[in-house]
């Protein structure tokens, strides 16, 4: 939910760290990377000092229409910057949440905010050098990691490719061939689906996508590198695929990962519709005075949605962790405890998304 608020917001060497949690925003600076992205700067309503690794992201808590919805969108600042924060959002056609936020989220206003989270930063998987390959708001990661890396490090060895449709849909253009143009160990180059006639500096020539011949021209020691990569589902499949083709050692390919979303990167998929029948169900979800019958192949977070309970459930992959929920009784399975503790699970806690019924479950939320 967003409220307006004149409190002037001030960091200062007094201001506390920012630790992950639950945390009021409030936005100072709103403007269009593109025509169809914005970025959003934010600062604590009480100053902080805003401590994430490079490549996390945080989950917005908004209220749209009465409706409760979490989204997670990746930092696009570096945290060598600390005083804000930047969230860039690609708008989708029909999608609820980047619109919302487009037309709706404006300076003065104050949003709820989870994190900081997830696995994929520069903190976390160690590298010498880097290669970072991106599409469409994907991009989003790699800037706060290169940001980061010319911020903390002398000539950090960086090569960038980033495909997109036109030079039109070049996000963060201006500051990142900045700092290409600063280093010789920047190497960036755009490959565009359309290239114009009259073309910009690191555009390459040959217009298409991401193959094992352009990479090989445009970083021929790829091999050598700690790949980072991140972009719409099938363009991060397409890359796997094609990395493991050409024998790269994929123990050093990382990619960003919010589970199944429809669109591109930002916004995802809506709470699925639940509509289990009895003859379909295994086992009986209980909360509180409320029971669901569940398939094998449904997810806790399933029910919860089903009984029209409040949760939120931004990643959907069990790593934002906003879904956590406590197993009073009963036996479940589960795929992922990335962002729990050992002290929440020894205490029964599971995430939901990423958890079914192996028996009958009482859950506490």
């Amino acid at each position: 939910m967003m409220n307006s608020t004149n409190t002037p917001v001030n960091g200062s060497f007094t201001a506390e760290q920012w630790q992950a949690g639950e945390h009021q925003l409030v936005c100072v600076e709103k403007w269009h990377e593109t025509h169809d992205v914005i970025s959003f700067r934010f600062q604590g309503v009480r100053p902080a000092k805003f401590h994430f690794k490079p490549g996390q992201f945080l989950t917005l808590l908004l209220e749209i229409n009465g409706e409760k919805i979490g989204r997670s969108y990746t930092i696009s600042s570096s945290p060598s910057r600390p005083f804000s924060i930047v969230l860039t959002v690609k708008q989708i056609e029909g999608g609820k949440v980047s619109n919302y936020l487009a037309n709706n989220l404006d300076v003065g206003h104050v949003v709820r905010a989870l994190g900081p989270d997830g696995a994929f930063n520069l903190i976390d998987i160690e590298a010498e050098k880097y290669l970072f390959l991106s599409a469409g708001c994907g991009i989003t990661p790699m800037y706060s990691m290169s940001r980061w890396l010319a911020d903390t490090q002398i000539n950090p060895d960086i090569a960038f490719l980033h495909s997109a449709k036109s030079t039109e849909d070049l996000i963060f253009k201006q500051p990142l061939e900045q700092m290409a143009d600063r280093s010789d160990q920047f190497k960036l180059n755009y490959i565009l689906e359309n290239v114009d006639s009259e073309t910009c500096a690191h555009v390459d020539s040959e217009a298409g996508r991401l193959s094992a011949d352009n990479l090989q021209r445009l970083v021929a020691d790829f091999h050598s590198r700690t790949v980072f990569v991140c972009g719409p589902e099938p363009y991060m499949a397409a890359v796997k695929t094609l990395l493991e083709s050409i024998d790269f050692d994929m123990s050093k390919f990382h990619q960003e990962s919010f589970g199944s979303f429809k669109g591109d990167l930002g916004e995802l998929a809506a709470a699925k519709e639940v509509a289990a029948s009895d003859e379909k169900s295994g086992f009986m979800l209980q909360i509180g005075d409320r029971t669901r019958a569940l398939s094998s192949e449904q997810t806790v977070l399933d029910g919860v949605e089903a009984e029209g309970l409040p949760i939120i459930a931004a990643c959907r992959s069990g790593v934002c962790g906003a879904c956590k929920c406590k197993v009073v009784e009963g036996e479940t399975e589960s795929t992922s405890q990335m962002s729990l503790t050992a002290d929440e699970i020894a205490q029964g806690y599971v995430l939901a998304c990423s958890t079914k019924l192996k028996s009958n479950v009482t859950l506490e939320l």
